[in-house]
């Protein structure tokens, strides 16, 4: 295969780095792209209990088996298919099952953290940092975790004030230095999208970013 180039796209929770993935993703086939989810490398806990994985610390860098996920766009680098884990937002744990991901062109990596570890960040060509209102965010997750991950309004509020905040401003904020592109507005700022897959699509017709 040709060399593939990695577009990483950070930002905080409810920030719309997601949408921002989704949207570039599926502009693509799957031969010429490919979406890798950090979220999808938590850590094995299945030694704790429901009640103690939930008060895990899911933001802080050390609750990502990193290591993996290293190795797996490494791995995609060289023409080598991967087995993503799959994550149950509901258990805190990983399901049994995993997903074939093939080599691709352009393999968009998505996640918080994903700009704040180096050896995930050296990897990376192409470094998208989506920025939006605390508040915004804020709301966003509340909806997405009642909706998607059968979460309280209490627990959710918990999780925010004690670890979800101080760690997007100790890790995932100052990341944001390390950015090509700061997409403000979140996810649903269509020209900055634009501009992001005019660059890509060009790179797929020419084999380079310039």
């Amino acid at each position: 295969m040709e060399s593939c180039i990695f577009v990483g796209v950070a930002g905080g929770s409810g920030s719309g780095k997601t949408t921002v993935a989704h949207n570039l993703i599926k502009a693509f086939s799957p031969e010429e792209a490919v979406l890798i989810q950090q979220d999808a490398y938590y850590k094995e806990i299945k030694n704790r209990s429901l009640e103690e994985r939930a008060k895990t610390n899911f933001d802080h860098p050390n609750a990502i088996e990193f290591e993996l996920l290293k190795e797996h766009l490494i791995a995609l680098k060289n023409s080598n298919s991967i087995n993503k884990p799959v994550y149950d937002f509901t258990t805190h744990l990983r399901k049994d099952e995993k997903i074939v991901i093939k080599p691709s062109k352009i393999v968009i990596v998505e996640g918080i953290l994903v700009l704040a570890v180096p050896e995930i960040r050296d990897i990376l060509d192409v470094k998208i940092f989506v920025d939006t209102d605390a508040d915004e965010m804020l709301l966003r997750r509340v909806e997405r975790d009642i909706k998607e991950r059968d979460r309280t309004f209490d627990c959710i509020k918990e999780q925010y004030l004690e670890t979800v905040k101080p760690m997007y401003l100790e890790f995932c904020e100052p990341s944001k230095r390390y950015a090509d592109i700061i997409i403000p507005r979140g996810g649903e700022n269509k020209i900055a999208v634009n501009m992001v897959l005019a660059k890509l699509k060009r790179y797929l017709k020419e084999g380079n970013l310039s």
